[in-house]
């Protein structure tokens, strides 16, 4: 692209107020903005696909928390995929297809040494915001580094037709366990882990108390919850813990749009079975990236992990996009094609 048919504007979802509860239209807005010069070392990208996580909406909040708050006024931004129109950084060319971190947008400007290039021969692009992205990677440290997941365990996942949960109970089985049970919204979605995913055992939360689900599906209590959700499966979780058992906390999603959080009532039960809750951060755990990349590479080459994507068209549409995550309604990662 010759260097006058470059853009010169964009467009990019701002955050105009901190969301009171659950996020309103009101609080967004897509703007046109202008895109600066690339400087040294910088990139201009043209975004193909962006993704939207539960994490963002604990960003539109001013609480403490492990990633800083978006600003008011000013652009969101989150994983996305593009191509490479203008290169001032050795190593990158146009043409070249690479993930960052500037998404909600449909141009970016960013510093090369932010950007990861991505080969899109060797895998679909969406799938480096999902299986082979921090979505993947997530699941991957969770179970290994902190669920330790032994030959013969019994693993219950929350959240388990999400984009994190799906991969977490397939990586869970891959690696040993006996038994995979998940939690998801809807029964088609309980269907789903079974028939496609692998799982042993699956239910529909809004079918009952989830306590009582547990129960029925892990009669002999779990070794490893990986947990999504929080809330009441935190709760029902800790109440079917067998001796030394691991709580790995990946989300809470029940809990990002509620002021008031309620914690589990029955923590003594940690005690009593000398289990550990353990929680993480992936970015401080990267020296597993090579190992990631290694098993689940080769996982999907033999075609034994197997993901599910939902694609929404346009930027328009990301905020709806967001919202609809947040809501349950994708089935694995959600993802806004531009």
């Amino acid at each position: 692209m010759s260097e006058q048919n470059l853009p010169t504007t964009a467009h990019a979802w701002h955050l105009d107020a901190r969301p009171d509860g659950w996020p309103a239209a009101s609080d967004f807005s897509l703007r046109e903005v202008d895109i600066p010069t690339p400087g040294p070392g910088q990139l201009l990208v043209v975004n193909e696909y962006l993704s939207v996580d539960p994490y963002m909406r604990g960003r539109m909040s001013d609480k403490k928390s492990y990633i800083e708050p978006y600003e008011v006024g000013a652009p969101l931004d989150g994983p996305a995929v593009g191509r490479v129109l203008v290169s001032n950084a050795d190593g990158f060319a146009p043409g070249d297809y690479v993930v960052h971190v500037l998404g909600w947008r449909d141009h970016a400007v960013l510093d090369a040494a932010t950007a990861q290039k991505v080969d899109p021969n060797l895998a679909p692009l969406t799938a480096y915001l999902g299986v082979l992205g921090v979505t993947g990677l997530t699941a991957y440290i969770g179970l290994t580094r902190f669920g330790k997941v032994k030959e013969g365990d019994t693993v219950f996942v929350s959240g388990a037709a999400g984009a994190v949960g799906s991969q977490a109970g397939q990586i869970a089985k891959l690696q040993g366990a006996g038994r995979v049970i998940g939690s998801a919204g809807s029964d088609e979605k309980a269907k789903l882990l079974v028939e496609e995913y692998g799982f042993d055992a699956a239910f529909n939360y809004k079918n009952g108390p989830v306590a009582e689900q547990l129960a029925q599906a892990a009669p002999d209590g779990i070794d490893v919850f990986f947990d999504n959700v929080g809330g009441e499966h935190l709760e029902a979780a800790i109440g079917a813990l067998k001796l030394h058992a691991r709580i790995v906390l990946s989300g809470m999603v029940s809990q990002y749009n509620d002021e008031e959080v309620v914690g589990p009532r029955n923590l003594w039960n940690l005690s009593v079975t000398r289990s550990d809750i353990l929680s993480f951060m992936f970015s401080e755990e990267l020296d597993l990236q090579p190992d990631f990349v290694r098993d689940v590479g080769g996982w999907l080459a033999q075609g034994k992990l197997h993901y599910r994507e939902t694609v929404k068209d346009g930027l328009d549409n990301t905020l709806d996009a967001f919202l609809a995550m947040m809501r349950g309604e994708n089935v694995g990662k959600m993802i806004v094609k531009l």
